[in-house]
């Protein structure tokens, strides 16, 4: 079914490392947002959760370096490069040990870009092991 929970910027899942279960979503605007509610969403984010992000158009210009601090903590090591209309999928987790996450990353290059003005869409698979939550 539809949920209806996604939206420009940056979209987050959060899931119990432990049931399965979605425990809450969230998205953020970061064009023509505010970075406080992301920092506030991700202040939330209780140990032993995974956390998936997905941005859709752009997730990068209200960025500041508190929220990258905090995205990296969660295991991104792309954050600190992500720029205006690049594609990216994270999924990490909120005190993993292994910082060895599923992360992909495409720079939206004018020159190299797949569709006018956008970068090439990107997938993430695989399994996402115990030991995240």
């Amino acid at each position: 079914s539809t949920l209806n929970n996604a939206g420009v910027g940056i979209n987050i899942v959060i899931v119990n490392g432990k049931t399965g279960e979605v425990t809450k979503t969230g998205h953020f605007d970061m064009y023509g947002g505010e970075v406080k509610p992301l920092i506030t969403f991700l202040n939330s984010i209780k140990d032993g959760s995974i956390v998936l992000m997905a941005s859709f158009d752009e997730p990068a210009t209200k960025l500041d370096n508190e929220a990258k601090k905090l995205i990296a903590e969660l295991g991104s090591k792309y954050i600190n490069s992500l720029g205006f209309r690049d594609n990216w999928l994270f999924v990490g987790a909120k005190g993993a040990s292994k910082k060895d996450l599923f992360e992909k990353h495409t720079k939206n290059d004018g020159e190299k870009n797949a569709y006018d003005g956008w970068p090439e869409f990107i997938t993430l698979t695989g399994c996402i092991p115990k030991y995240l939550g």
